[in-house]
């Protein structure tokens, strides 16, 4: 792994496709029958990108503190945002944008410093050759419920096609790594729907390294990616190595005028907290409408989401996941060198912020936004038998911040906790 990616913190993900047109889910809304193959298609010639800004929107990723950001170049329904010499089906040939929107995306984000990532589906509910292979690499007996668009009338399984897909998958990917490099992150879906001895894994995996050595792979590769990727349920527990937690803004990955079930600023915040308190990153979707221009909801959000971090930048770069939540259950980072900790406080606080099993004497409390010098208190303890007491920090309503507090504490030595040997960085 990369350790970039882990100091990362925050992505944002971007759902951009011909599904902005009609504001329809991306590839699901034909596939589960909610309009037709067909119509679905129609959008390709309203596909504008009139207003597309690469430079726009890299500013905005850049103000919302992201380190990295990741582009869907094809999603399930096998449209292409880039010039793909591997079919026709892709917006320079075949909408009126008539522009490579991956390169323009990805010489942006880069010019700023900001990783490149790129959404890559697997599977292509639109090219002839993908049904022709199924789970177990059988056929199943209603051909109708699997892959309807393409898929071959007689059932007849035919090796050669499945070949052909894959080879057609090399080859664009191969395009992607080499023309539009260097890219830093791979971001797979619909491994799902095959084995991974039909995705042709480990050797799939090996072939784009060989491209790109340095390259991350996300959790879809059927076991063979480099970190986890839950994906819209925040994680109760945190999962096992380096892992990321996609989310929407509102309800929709891509652009939706309907939907108006927005999560607020404050909410988004505390996901973020929540991410980076288990020492895990969270990527966070946009969906920009047809023309590339974005909701101004979504940019409230982005932007209101960069405002905290550039408040609070100390406790989220160059930190790690802090101490168990049955010392401090509002969640917290702690420094690379263990002698800082960063306790959040999500709300106003009616007494005081509570801390338990902290060994350490403080050297300094403050609230890290302002800086300003807090006061605090231990009640209790057994000191023969090495058992801390409890520690109470006082904070005032007007000392808060309008989202969540950062309560900086200070340490002259690594933090220790009562029931953890050195610095406790494990949830539980």
């Amino acid at each position: 792994m990369q350790k970039w990616f882990e100091e990362a913190k925050l992505g944002i993900f971007i759902h951009y496709g011909i599904y902005a047109v009609d504001g329809v889910a991306e590839s699901w809304s034909f596939y589960n029958g909610r309009l037709s193959y067909e119509d679905y298609m129609k959008q390709l010639d309203g596909f504008t990108a009139s207003r597309f800004d690469a430079e726009r929107w890299a500013e905005l990723i850049e103000r919302s503190g992201a380190r990295y950001a990741v582009l869907t170049t094809k999603h399930h329904d096998g449209v292409a945002l880039w010039d793909t010499r591997q079919s026709e089906l892709n917006v320079v040939k075949r909408t009126p944008a008539g522009r490579d929107l991956v390169r323009e995306y990805a010489d942006a984000i880069r010019a700023r410093g900001i990783r490149c990532g790129l959404y890559y589906s697997l599977i292509d509910w639109s090219h002839p050759d993908y049904p022709s292979v199924f789970e177990g690499g059988r056929a199943p007996d209603d051909l109708s419920a699997v892959n309807r668009f393409s898929a071959p009338a007689d059932g007849v399984q035919r090796p050669e096609a499945w070949e052909r897909f894959l080879a057609f998958n090399d080859a664009q990917l191969r395009e992607l790594l080499t023309d539009y490099g260097p890219v830093d992150l791979l971001w797979f879906d619909g491994d799902w729907e095959r084995s991974a001895e039909q995705w042709g894994l480990p050797a799939f995996k090996q072939r784009l390294l060989e491209l790109r050595p340095e390259l991350i792979v996300n959790s879809r590769l059927q076991g063979y990616g480099d970190y986890k990727t839950p994906e819209q349920g925040l994680p109760i527990t945190r999962p096992e190595g380096p892992w990321e937690f996609c989310t929407t803004i509102n309800a929709s990955w891509g652009y939706v005028p309907t939907d108006h079930k927005y999560k607020s600023v404050g909410q988004i915040i505390r996901m973020f907290c929540d991410c980076i308190a288990m020492g895990g990153n969270m990527l966070l979707d946009i969906g920009p409408r047809e023309d590339g221009t974005i909701d101004e909801r979504q940019e409230a959000a982005l932007l209101g989401l960069g405002g905290w971090i550039r408040d609070h930048e100390e406790a989220v770069f160059g930190t790690g996941e802090g101490v168990m939540t049955r010392y401090y259950p509002g969640g917290s980072t702690l420094s690379a060198d263990r002698r800082t900790l960063y306790l959040f406080v999500r709300d106003e606080p009616k007494e005081s912020v509570c801390l338990k099993g902290l060994c350490n004497p403080i050297r300094r409390a403050s609230v890290l936004h302002s800086g300003q010098e807090l006061e605090w208190e231990i009640h209790g303890g057994v000191p023969w038998f090495d058992i801390p007491g409890t520690t109470w920090i006082g904070l005032k309503p007007e000392q808060t911040h309008e989202q969540v507090t950062v309560i900086k504490l200070e340490f002259d030595n690594e933090i220790d906790m009562y029931g953890g040997s050195g610095a406790v960085v494990t949830h539980n």
